[in-house]
């Protein structure tokens, strides 16, 4: 990505809350790493929560490196620190697999504007970029096989319709709503506050992604790590609920690509 590109796909995420970066895994790799990660997500079936025709794994990376190599992307670093600063971390690296036949989910934005977490920005929420969410298009997205839905701009609001004084709809469609769609390789990047929805899946294949998160060094994710004082403290001992992200062990970590390693710095196994 030239600087250019950079500074138009960052105007985009300012203005609008997302963008697209295409081609940033090439073909022939999404397709053994969709193979991978559906693995993955079979063996690991039951053991987290998740709606029912959903494949959903946190901590990915502990499980499967596949596509480890991508993540540490210049194309994408080069537009995180655009809008993040310096020394990127990835907070949360997800398998998200809509199987067919799975339900439209409600409005959200995403952690830490999640107001059903224990750790969350209180509402109203200042004017600033603080978390970006990235969804990897593993296989292609399209409205028929549950291409996410977005609300444009919806980032620029005080709040979202996760606050327990929300008045509207949670799992209606939005007017202003649309489908992201794109061809496998791409990512969608968005401003973590903007409302999005997981929409149906409606074809027999299914619609294989990666919910990879990129935060600053200032943003405490303690919170998510099982085990953490912190955790202990906002969510165990109050028994209120928050994601969890599972500690990266150190085997793991010393087999990441060296370019990858400082994004999961932070998150080694204690």
């Amino acid at each position: 990505m030239t600087a250019n590109a950079t500074i138009e796909h960052a105007t985009a995420i300012r203005d609008w809350g997302y963008c697209i970066v295409p081609d940033l895994i090439p073909g022939p790799r999404c397709r053994e790493i969709a193979d991978s990660v559906r693995h993955t997500v079979d063996r690991l079936s039951g053991t987290y929560p998740c709606p029912e025709n959903i494949g959903f794994v946190p901590g990915l990376i502990n499980h499967d490196q596949s596509f480890a190599e991508h993540l540490a992307s210049p194309l994408l670093l080069n537009l995180c620190e655009e809008l993040l600063g310096h020394n990127i971390r990835i907070t949360f690296t997800s398998a998200i697999i809509n199987h067919p036949g799975n339900q439209r989910g409600d409005w959200h934005a995403d952690w830490p504007f999640n107001q059903k977490n224990a750790g969350h920005v209180p509402a109203p929420y200042p004017d600033r970029i603080m978390h970006l969410t990235t969804l990897w298009m593993i296989t292609d997205f399209t409205t028929d096989n549950g291409a996410t839905l977005i609300v444009p701009r919806s980032h620029l609001d005080s709040t979202n319709p996760t606050a327990a004084d929300w008045n509207g709809p949670t799992d209606q469609p939005f007017n202003a709503e649309r489908p992201v769609e794109g061809a496998a390789g791409s990512v969608l990047v968005m401003d973590s506050r903007l409302w999005h929805a997981t929409a149906p899946n409606q074809t027999e294949a299914d619609r294989v992604a990666l919910a990879v998160r990129y935060g600053p060094w200032w943003l405490n994710t303690e919170i998510l790590r099982p085990g953490s004082t912190t955790r202990q403290q906002m969510v165990d001992e109050p028994d209120l609920t928050d994601n969890q992200v599972p500690s990266l062990p150190r085997d793991v970590y010393d087999r990441l690509p060296g370019n990858v390693q400082p994004l999961y710095r932070h998150w080694i196994e204690p």
